[in-house]
This record gives structure tokens, sequence and C-alpha cells, in this order.
């Protein structure tokens, strides 16, 4: 398969920028194979759902994990010894210490370097200082850093220092604002780790799920730490030769039983995001039975691609030539997708994080 066999045309126009309020009020296209689309809103997601089936959360919060910061200067080589303003977002935790990141401008960085991240003024609290040493330094601009705070103090100073890590798409057409905080998290996160929220659950409201409890949709949390590299683009034309970042997750022992009841007594699982969709398929065996899970994955999921446990999948609208859109041609099946972004394209839908939402049935 080549890169160009998921490319489309996509107007800058049908970018989200903000969700849709109330969240469940967003556009919901039903995909289902061999019927006609459906226009709803997420709101109609009980109706489209029966009791017994499962709904599978990806639990994990977004940390403000995008910091400002500047390198301090040095004088060795011919420079001015000036700092030089660089942005840093975690990508992933390596100790208690330590994070790795993606850097700008990364190739003006060398090992050893100082970067005090935050604003220079007002540093009375210890606890509130960014300042970490470059400690190793990768391809791409990912380094490591290593923080002079650790543990629950480090997660302290990056929750008053850093900024919500909104989607590159997003962040060139305005600036991250408090709103973010809340906008940019799903209501029922309670796992810190993610730099990347899993966009499909942020449509979700307590009413919501107590209309989908109501129905006898029975719900399940699994947790997946989405890491910087998710928005990385495809950089080759061979689909085949691109490597996925890994990424942790974790599926208990009881979520594990329970979709194993659901899908014995005839239910259905319904995946809430290609996150959650990912890492169910890393935890079920080749025999379709789920079991617990703790570990990292770089599961990549394009078409021919046999699932294992997914039966249906919400979604929202993917970038061109992503990772992700590779997924859903793979889930729903590449003709049926195209058709589907084709419509949603020329109805209007609200396109990536912010977005609006599908439900895909398997092909």
């Amino acid at each position: 398969m080549r890169l160009s066999d998921f490319d489309f045309d996509l107007s800058e126009d049908l970018i989200a920028l903000r969700p849709a309020t109330p969240r469940e009020s967003a556009k919901l296209l039903a995909v289902r194979p061999g019927a006609p689309l459906e226009d709803l809103t997420v709101g109609d997601l009980p109706s489209l759902l029966r009791a017994g089936d499962a709904l599978v959360f990806n639990d994990t919060r977004v940390i403000p994990a995008r910091l400002d910061g500047l390198r301090e200067g040095r004088s060795e080589g011919g420079g001015d010894g000036s700092p030089v303003a660089v942005e840093a977002t975690l990508h992933k935790r390596l100790a208690p210490s330590r994070w790795s990141a993606f850097m700008r401008p990364g190739k003006r960085l060398k090992v050893g370097d100082r970067v005090r991240f935050g604003a220079s003024e007002d540093r009375a609290c210890d606890l509130t200082h960014l300042d970490a040493t470059v400690a190793e330094k990768g391809e791409g601009g990912e380094v490591v850093l290593a923080f002079d705070l650790s543990g629950p103090d480090l997660d302290i100073a990056i929750n008053t220092r850093g900024h919500m890590p909104l989607p590159p798409y997003i962040a060139a057409k305005r600036g991250e604002d408090e709103q973010d905080r809340t906008d940019y998290q799903t209501v029922y996160a309670r796992e810190d780790g993610s730099v990347a929220a899993p966009t499909a659950g942020l449509h979700f409201t307590p009413e919501l799920l107590q209309a989908l409890a109501d129905k006898g949709v029975s719900q399940h949390f699994v947790t997946l730490h989405v890491g910087a590299g998710t928005f990385l683009p495809v950089k080759v034309d061979d689909v085949a030769e691109h490597r996925m970042h890994p990424e942790y997750g974790e599926v208990s022992a009881e979520v594990a039983d329970a979709l194993n009841g659901v899908r014995a007594n005839g239910g259905r699982i319904v995946c809430v995001g290609t996150t959650s969709l990912r890492l169910l398929e890393s935890a079920t065996g080749e025999d379709g039975v789920v079991r617990a899970w703790a570990d990292e994955t770089a599961i990549f999921i394009t078409p021919g691609y046999r699932f294992r446990a997914a039966d249906l999948l919400m979604t929202n609208f993917h970038l061109p030539k992503s990772t992700l859109f590779m997924l859903v041609s793979a889930f729903a099946g590449q003709a049926k997708m195209r058709e589907a972004y084709a419509h949603a394209i020329a109805t209007e839908y609200r396109f990536y994080s912010y977005g609006d939402s599908s439900l895909l049935f398997r092909a």
C-alpha cells in the first residue's frame, strides 16, 4: 500500500477550533457495511446500541505537557552566550525525574545544555521551578530531559508551568487558553500521563453516560497514555515501512473478564476512540480472548488486519494520509471510508480533535 492511497482533499475551514456545545450535540455519522450513511448526533448513540453491548473508554488524563523555555547561553564554539527560546512537548515519562520530549528547535540543543522552563520571574517557590538538563539527544528533535525535580514535585511544577498540548493543526490557528483545560479532557479522565486527548471521548457527558447505562450498555475503562508521536506525519511512501511510537497501556484482569463475558453473551464490544481499540486489539489473542495487559504497544493497523476484539468503533474524522485514517479504512473498508469522508466533507462535518464523530460498524 502506498501513502497516496490514503490521501483526500480537505478544506482548512472544516478544522474545528472549538468543540460543540453541549458536547453530545456534535454530529455523528453512522457507517454500516452495505447500508446508506446516516446523519445523526452523538446524543443519538443510545438508539444505535443495544442492551448487553459494552463501551470501552480510555480513561487517560491529559497533562499540560507543552513547555516554553530558554536554553541557557553558552559561550564556547563562537556563541554569544545569549539564551535561546525553545519549546518542549513531553512525550513519555522514563523515570521519576526524566521525560522524553520533542524539542523545537532541536538542532540548537546539545547534551549537557541547561533549559529553564516557564517565566523567569516569580520563582520564589522551589516546587514551581522547572529546570532541566539535556541528558540525551536523538533524531528528529527528540531529547531526554533530566529535571531537577522528581516525582510528585515535578508533576506539580509541570501542571503549574505547562500548557495543554493542543494538536498542531489547532495550535497553528489559535493559542491555547484556560477553556482548553476543560475542553481537551474527557469527563471520565483519571490516570495522568497523556500528551494528547483520546478525542472520541470528548463528546461524552455524565447525562449521556447515564442514558447509555439506562439502556443496558455496560461501561469499561482501559488506559492508554497517548504520546506526541500520534501527531507525527507518515514520511514513507511504502506504508509497511512506517513505525509507530510505542505507548504504554493497561487492561485490568477485571475488564478483560468482563469483556469476554459480554462477547460470550452475544453483546458487542464498542471501542470509544482509536486508542482504546489499539490497546484492546493488543491485549486480545488470535483466539479472540481478551487478556490482562500492562505493557507498551506499537500496533499499526492497516487494511488487511483481522480484528480480534472490536465490533464497533466511535471515532472522530482524521487527517489525510494519517495512520488513523488507515486504521478506520481497515475497520470499515477503504471504499466505505472514502464514501463516508466524501459525505462528511460535502455536508460540512467538523474534522479532527474538536470535531464531529462517527460510529463505524466493522466490515
